[in-house]
């Protein structure tokens, strides 16, 4: 079966026929994803989502552009929510000084102690970064004694040298519809780089659907689109690519149940 490990069904474009967006998946061949949340309010709703279909689990996070407003009182929300059976990882965090730079201080304050918390949760993290790889990289290391459960770095784009960094430090490597895009000659290298044992694969619906979908509402049932290219950017065979995903989800997040 097919894995998609970073989705958000949470929505407006996904949860209001959610039914059909599962029924979709698993006509795909979608057996496991991950529902992503950003802050308590959605991790909240991907929880409640989680518990009424099989095969779906969530994440609860704070995302580094929801930390602005971001307490005390919402990590603690974040707390009671990983403890649920289907939390298979605290997530969505990390850094993005794409569209706002002013909060970089509180960002790194955030995603430094969702690592620890993800450590004595026994949890794996998901991590999100963009424009910031080389402070998100230094924040990983000095933490790294907090990561005991490894984390994967989703919807990669960062370079192969870092990947190498990313690699000893216990995580894996997601990638997403950016991957069969004409100008992700980066991503491609290092889908070729990675050994096989620490790839994944992602959506991150409803954004960036992959060819031949690009332009629409990206959605789990499009994860064989990605799987397909990684095969064929890598030379194996589908099924060798889809069995090896759906061993390191296993291998990754611990409270799946196979």
């Amino acid at each position: 079966m097919f894995v998609d490990t970073h989705c958000h069904l949470d929505d407006e474009k996904l949860k209001n026929d959610l039914d059909t967006v599962v029924k979709e998946f698993r006509a795909a061949n979608v057996g496991i994803v991950i529902n992503i949340g950003c802050d308590a309010a959605t991790s909240e709703l991907v929880k409640r989502q989680a518990e009424k279909y099989d095969g779906m689990y969530f994440a609860a996070g704070i995302h580094p552009m929801d930390v602005k407003d971001a307490t005390d009182c919402d990590l603690e929300k974040i707390v009671e929510l990983a403890k649920h059976d289907k939390c298979v990882a605290v997530g969505e965090i990390g850094l993005d000084y794409y569209w706002d730079k002013t909060f970089k201080d509180k960002q790194k304050e955030y995603f430094a102690k969702q690592i620890a918390l993800a450590n004595e949760l026994k949890l794996p993290i998901n991590v999100h970064v963009r424009d910031a790889m080389g402070d998100a990289v230094e924040i990983i290391k000095a933490n790294k004694d907090k990561l005991t459960y490894g984390g994967v770095m989703h919807c990669y784009s960062g370079s192969v040298e870092t990947a190498k960094e990313l690699l000893k430090l216990g995580f894996y490597i997601s990638f997403g519809g950016t991957l069969t895009f004409k100008n992700a000659r980066a991503a491609v290298e290092v889908a070729k780089f990675l050994p096989i044992d620490r790839i994944l694969t992602e959506t991150d619906s409803p954004y960036l659907a992959p060819e031949p979908k690009r332009g629409t509402v990206n959605a789990p049932k499009n994860i064989p689109f990605i799987s397909a290219r990684l095969a064929e950017i890598r030379g194996e065979t589908l099924e060798t690519v889809e069995r090896a995903v759906y061993e390191n989800t296993l291998a990754l997040f611990k409270k799946i149940r196979a």
